[in-house]
């Protein structure tokens, strides 16, 4: 499923940035972004593995949660100068494309009654 690999990809992402950051920032900002960050592609998983659709929507939804919060972990990591302008760029971008991407597989599971 793209959108499950895209949260993957943004993860492994997410790991390599964050190998930079300050090791005092290990137990803070670090942690804080690779746990968010690892937890957009699970949600996607465990919706999918719950069977039903109403459920796969709520995980999904969790997952763009999780995606808002990297999002913000991301600027301040950027701000805080851990992160480099073309860095945070790229993942900036990558957050972007995976945020339509799930926005888009919310209306779909709200609009249509299949199963997924």
């Amino acid at each position: 499923m793209r959108v499950w690999s895209g949260g993957v990809a943004l993860a492994e992402a997410v790991y390599a940035a964050t190998r930079t950051f300050p090791e005092d920032e290990r137990f803070g900002l670090t942690s804080q972004l690779r746990r968010a960050a690892v937890s957009i592609p699970s949600n996607i998983a465990e919706g999918w593995g719950r069977g039903s659709r109403a459920d796969y929507r709520r995980f999904v939804i969790v997952a763009r949660g999780s995606l808002y919060e990297v999002e913000t972990q991301l600027l301040l990591s950027h701000r805080f100068g851990f992160l480099a302008q073309e860095a945070y760029a790229d993942l900036r971008n990558q957050t972007q494309a995976l945020s339509r991407q799930l926005q888009a597989m919310v209306r779909s599971l709200s609009a249509s009654p299949q199963s997924p």
